[in-house]
């Protein structure tokens, strides 16, 4: 059992931009209050965001061991999880994010005052026309359409409908759509104020394609203020969030949730509006300072060894016909220091027998989750000592990761604990946790974990179809080469086999081949009496009888019908008698057959060849006649052979 409280961050992704800078401050506030936060990320591995993907479905209690509290980042989870962690005694804390039917305590950016600013400071430019574009789906999105609201009927200005051009998500995709939508009513506005700034690049991209000068045709203002908006020509102006302030606050209501579990209080930070060149200020863009080309370098220098580590990590993991992927040595390619792989049992198929995905319709109120087990198959060290989790050893979900991976994470440096799913769209396989430092430059979704998740989806996918070919392969050889009702050797094996008896008979220089011919007596009087199936059955036990007497080396093999071959590797008289009598016992002990004592019989003829090389084919035709010559000579009665030579 952990005694450090540990703050479960539930995320769409487990860094970027957005949810990393929050993440940044949420853990330098736990760690300086003695706490520690770990990273879960609620999104397949290699999804796009929540704005496409949807909010997932979550319903699998995820480390809810080690969870002390849990902050919802805006998308992690539904409101139905939510309620399932707080039923269990979890405080929740919401992000910036609307959770229908759920009162918890919410930290979220001031929207409204942020747009409010920008609004004053395009009508301070001299426009009156101002726009408002972005997706109106998500709650920040909507607070800034009431800000900007608010601020055109306080300045008198007429925010009509017509100057609303709603997007479908909050990326460059949807910018594209707010430029059309734009273009198409024949560009209404000298002005606009756009819900997100990828949505604005988005937008910009389409219009200056068009012709469209900015800001000379169309001031332009964004929100977010992400690392692009200052280099981009024109620079974008935009309101900036103070993400790490947000992490801080989010902090603090965990505190008190502690103190005070029925805490309900929504807690704002202001949010500031930043002028550059393309809402007309001119020179405003990009500030030109040593200390900051120095800290461009660093970015531009981290973002290239990411680069890097990702294209290696590719390399690496898509040679699964080279090394398993569950030997997570690829993680020696990636800046994460300590990892761990578990996944759901196989089924005899090799396929991942994981939950089941929940289906809707759900009852009013959840019943409990299930924890299935996990086996760990993979770990990772990167300083080569050994991870205290044992290999191969199972636990519920809800204990993964293993305590011992926790222990090896230094919150202080901005090192977490992070855990994603590793899914493919036609496979469940299982949780990869792993150690590393918060992501918080580059765009969510492209942080190191979530790529190596996806790419690892991927090899465990093209392993199990390398193994199910090989597999494959194996059944049709053996097919091939042996009979389908006995399992014995077919004709092709068993000349294959002879020729190799006959080599090492050669290498010892004092030995010969010895071929058994066997012949069943009466084998058609019960197929005609018995019936087909009884006649496979006793053909069963007749290949039984004889892979129970023979020796490891020698081989027993059916031709076809009631025709059985055995091939002794050492052909003295001597051994071929003894051979055949031991068939003859062994066949002789009666049987039952749907209710029918049967007593099998044989006739079996012997070939012998000398230490000259011999033709396969002439010594079975030997063989052969010798048993049809014992057939006509004895009526199928047992006899001792005295076989013939070549």
């Amino acid at each position: 059992m952990h005694v450090t409280r540990r703050v479960a961050v539930l995320s769409p992704f487990v860094g970027g931009d957005y949810y990393g800078a929050i993440m940044g401050g949420l853990n330098r506030a736990a760690v300086a209050d003695g706490c520690e936060i770990f990273a879960l990320q609620t999104l397949d591995p290699g999804s796009h965001g929540s704005d496409f993907s949807g909010v997932p479905r979550v319903r699998l209690p995820i480390s809810w061991r080690y969870v002390d509290a849990a902050v919802v980042m805006p998308g992690g989870i539904d409101t139905t999880y939510a309620r399932l962690l707080r039923r269990s005694g979890h405080p929740v804390i919401s992000v910036s994010y609307e959770m229908p039917g759920l009162e918890c305590p919410t930290v979220s950016v001031d929207n409204r005052s942020g747009i409010r600013q920008a609004v004053r400071h395009l009508y301070g430019h001299g426009h009156t026309r101002i726009a408002f574009g972005g997706n109106l789906a998500v709650r920040d999105v909507r607070e800034r359409y009431e800000g900007y609201l608010a601020q055109m009927r306080l300045l008198g200005l007429d925010p009509s409908p017509r100057l609303l051009f709603t997007a479908s998500d909050n990326h460059e995709t949807g910018g594209a759509e707010l430029a059309e939508s734009l273009l198409l009513a024949g560009m209404p506005a000298t002005a606009i104020v756009i819900g997100t700034d990828r949505n604005a690049i988005g937008l910009r991209d389409r219009l200056v394609a068009e012709g469209i000068r900015l800001p000379e045709d169309l001031a332009l203002v964004g929100f977010d203020d992400i690392a692009e908006a200052r280099f981009l020509r024109p620079s974008l102006s935009s309101v900036v969030q103070p993400l790490d302030r947000i992490g801080t606050v989010a902090y603090e209501l965990v505190r008190e949730s502690f103190d005070d579990p029925g805490l309900v209080t929504l807690r704002t930070v202001p949010a500031a509006f930043v002028q550059r060149d393309s809402c007309g200020c001119h020179g405003e863009g990009m500030e030109l300072s040593e200390p900051r080309a120095r800290r461009q370098f660093t970015e531009n220098m981290y973002l290239q060894q990411t680069l890097n580590a990702q294209y290696d990590l590719g390399r690496e993991l898509l040679r699964t016909y080279e090394e398993d992927p569950r030997t997570m040595t690829w993680m020696a390619r990636t800046p994460l220091t300590s990892g761990c792989l578990a996944l759901w049992p196989c089924g005899e198929d090799g396929e991942p027998a994981g939950p089941a995905s929940p289906e809707p319709p759900e009852p009013p109120e959840p019943p409990d989750l299930d924890d299935p087990l996990l086996t760990t198959v993979g770990t990772f060290r990167a300083d080569g000592l050994p991870l205290a989790v044992p290999l191969g050893g199972t636990a519920p979900v809800s204990a993964f990761p293993p305590d011992g991976l926790f222990a090896t994470a230094d919150g202080a440096s901005g090192d977490i604990v992070y855990v994603v799913p590793v899914r493919s769209t036609v496979r469940d396989w299982g949780y990869l946790s792993a150690v590393g430092h918060i992501q918080d430059i580059t765009p969510p979704g492209r942080e190191t974990l979530n790529h190596a998740a996806a790419l690892l989806a991927v090899a465990l996918d093209h392993d199990l179809i390398l193994r199910s070919l090989h597999d494959q392969q194996e059944r049709l050889r053996q097919a091939a080469l042996h009979d389908q009702l006995t399992g014995l050797p077919n004709r092709t094996l068993l000349l294959d086999r002879m020729q190799q008896t006959e080599l090492r008979a050669g290498r010892r220089g004092d030995e010969e081949m010895a071929l058994l011919f066997i012949d069943l007596n009466g084998f058609k009087h019960v197929n005609d009496t018995l019936g087909h199936v009884a006649g496979d059955r006793l053909l069963v036990h007749v290949a039984e009888c004889l892979s129970g007497v023979l020796r490891r080396t020698d081989t027993a093999a059916r031709l076809g019908g009631d025709e059985f071959v055995v091939l002794l590797d050492g052909g003295s008289p001597e051994a071929a008698e003894q051979a055949v009598e031991r068939i003859h016992a062994a066949l002789a002990v009666p049987f039952e057959i749907d209710g029918h004592m049967v007593r099998a019989s044989a006739s079996i003829g012997v070939a012998r060849t000398s230490r000259a090389p011999v033709d396969p084919d002439d010594l079975l035709r030997r063989a052969d006649h010798a048993m049809y010559e014992q057939k006509l000579r004895t009526r199928g009665i047992p006899y001792r052979p005295t076989g013939t030579r070549g």
